[in-house]
């Protein structure tokens, strides 16, 4: 059955103290077990290695997840490569890892549910939404503070349109600002990223984007590139005039400046956990029983949201996993949608979901087999 409701708004905290993320070999297969997955997630018995591969943008939410997992069942092993959510969508596909971390879910136009059903053989592929990531536009302009940007100004700056910091179109939408003539540096993902994905469709939404919203960055649109959401951060942390798009934690975790961009209404909204929560609540949950697919209303007019946002899923198999693998899977995924691994996003730069679709991604998560 389809579902198709507004999310319910959800709580989320402010504090943006971020821990550094891990990343761990997984090459040894998708994982052995020993004993049933428990329903909290904890079992004394439970034993084996779950190897896991994509986004980057949820590596420090998994290396917090792993950590508190890995002590309550120390007999298990979590790794976690964040190699991006298109390489992690592929790992998942040619079944070398349990599941895939992806800020996007599977691509119909890609042709990735059917591939990644025929993976899962007796079952199908499903995308569990397990963490809100806010997107932030950040910069590196000294002197600049409280830049205002609109989503058609993005686009020109993205689309290598709009090269100069003084460009008319930023000084229309930053009247009061001394804006200096200094070039434009527009970095973006280099890899296969979920978070190019989200930026791009947000720029198809809100601005005529003239290209395909895709996980891979239009070589159309010019630019400089780096792997990975580190990478990123420090390359526009390193050059004066850069400006990207990264997750919310890993802006934090570098002191990067982030703009205040116009929503729907052509309100600027500054980024924090409470205007991104404004986004994630006009979000519909349109896959199909377990499948968990969300669309995003990024035109959202709503009073103070912020627009940019991302959900991060994890993909897996709902049955048609080997039994070992199924065990670990369900048991890491049922600690990671309980409330004290909710909780643990606190303090990392990540919202934890809304109560109304975190009920329905722990029925999901029960349903593994």
């Amino acid at each position: 059955m389809k579902y198709a409701g507004r999310l319910a708004a959800v709580t989320l905290v402010g504090a943006l103290s971020l821990a550094a993320c891990g990343t761990d070999d997984n090459s040894t297969g998708s994982g052995t077990s020993s004993a049933a997955a428990p329903s909290a997630g904890s079992d004394a018995g439970l034993s084996g290695t779950i190897n896991a591969a994509g986004s980057s943008a949820q590596a420090n939410a998994i290396d917090e997840w792993k950590k508190n997992f890995q002590q309550t069942n120390s007999g298990v092993s979590v790794n976690y490569q964040p190699s991006g959510s298109g390489a992690g969508v592929q790992a998942f596909i040619q079944g070398t890892v349990a599941f895939a971390g992806s800020d996007s879910a599977l691509k119909d136009d890609k042709g990735e549910p059917a591939q990644a059903d025929a993976r899962c053989k007796t079952g199908k592929a499903i995308n569990l939404p397990m963490v809100t990531g806010p997107v932030a536009v950040v910069y590196n302009l000294p002197g600049v503070e409280g830049l205002q940007l609109s989503p058609k100004t993005l686009a020109g700056i993205f689309n290598s349109k709009i090269t100069k910091w003084d460009d008319a179109a930023i000084k229309a939408d930053n009247p009061d600002a001394k804006l200096p003539s200094t070039p434009i540096q527009a970095f973006h993902r280099a890899d296969e990223s979920g978070t190019s994905d989200n930026f791009t469709k947000f720029l198809s939404k809100t601005a005529g984007w003239p290209y395909e919203a895709a996980k891979a960055w239009p070589a159309e649109a010019k630019g400089q590139g780096a792997n990975g959401s580190d990478g990123i951060a420090q390359a526009v942390k390193g050059a004066e005039g850069a400006i990207s798009y990264v997750e919310l934690s890993y802006a934090e975790n570098s002191s990067l400046t982030k703009a205040k961009v116009a929503n729907g209404s052509g309100e600027f909204v500054e980024l924090t956990p409470e205007s991104a929560a404004k986004t994630v609540e006009a979000a519909e949950v349109v896959g199909q029983g377990n499948d968990l697919k969300l669309d995003i209303d990024y035109a959202t007019k709503a009073a103070g949201a912020y627009p940019i946002v991302l959900v991060t899923y994890e993909i897996t198999c709902e049955k048609g996993l080997p039994a070992e693998d199924a065990k670990l899977v369900k048991s890491f995924l049922t600690y990671t949608a309980s409330d004290e691994g909710q909780q643990a996003l606190t303090g990392l730069g990540y919202a934890p979901l809304p109560a109304s679709l975190l009920t329905k991604v722990r029925t999901a998560v029960e349903a593994i087999s």
